[in-house]
């Protein structure tokens, strides 16, 4: 019978930058949060984007209590998600920067309740706000789904190690 070692393995860091390093080694999706406000489309891309429950059907994002887009958005109650493919890194970078004008490089079009929907993304959501919760120097945005598009069986863009990459072979 094998015993367990449960002496530490590693030296145990408390610096917040340490900290985001040893949580860059989880590979996450990359998607794009937008929605339609009275002065124009507004959008940010996350990899904090979840599934919560598929009945009902529930999704969760946690952006930056400091996102002047997720200002924005939060009032509406409402937004959609477009998962991106791996060619959409541009529009990563793009929707993650503190550009004006974060639209008009790509296809973009209206989901059903109107908030803009990548043409070419993976797959789509449109979503309304259940709850919005207190996450450290982020908030916990949960969000019942209301509708989706076909998913495509393209490669996915993932974050890792602080970069964008791509998986090499699509679902199949």
């Amino acid at each position: 019978m094998a015993v367990l070692d449960i002496s530490p393995a590693h030296t145990v860091h408390q610096d917040p930058r340490s900290f985001r390093d040893a949580l860059g080694r989880y590979a996450t999706g990359v998607a794009v949060v937008a929605a339609l406000t009275p002065e124009g489309p507004v959008g940010m891309a996350v990899n904090s984007f979840t599934s919560v429950s598929l009945d009902p059907p529930l999704i969760a994002f946690c952006p930056m209590r400091t996102s002047r887009s997720w200002a924005q958005m939060r009032s509406i109650g409402s937004f959609s998600v477009s998962v991106l493919r791996d060619v959409h890194e541009d529009a990563a970078r793009l929707l993650s920067s503190k550009s004006a004008d974060k639209f008009s490089a790509h296809d973009w079009r209206p989901g059903p309740s109107g908030h803009p929907v990548l043409a070419d993304a993976l797959v789509w959501f449109d979503t309304v706000i259940e709850t919005v919760t207190d996450g450290g120097d982020h908030e916990v945005v949960l969000a019942r789904v209301n509708g989706w598009s076909d998913p495509s069986n393209d490669a996915p863009l993932v974050f890792f190690g602080g970069q964008y990459r791509s998986l090499e072979a699509p679902i199949g």
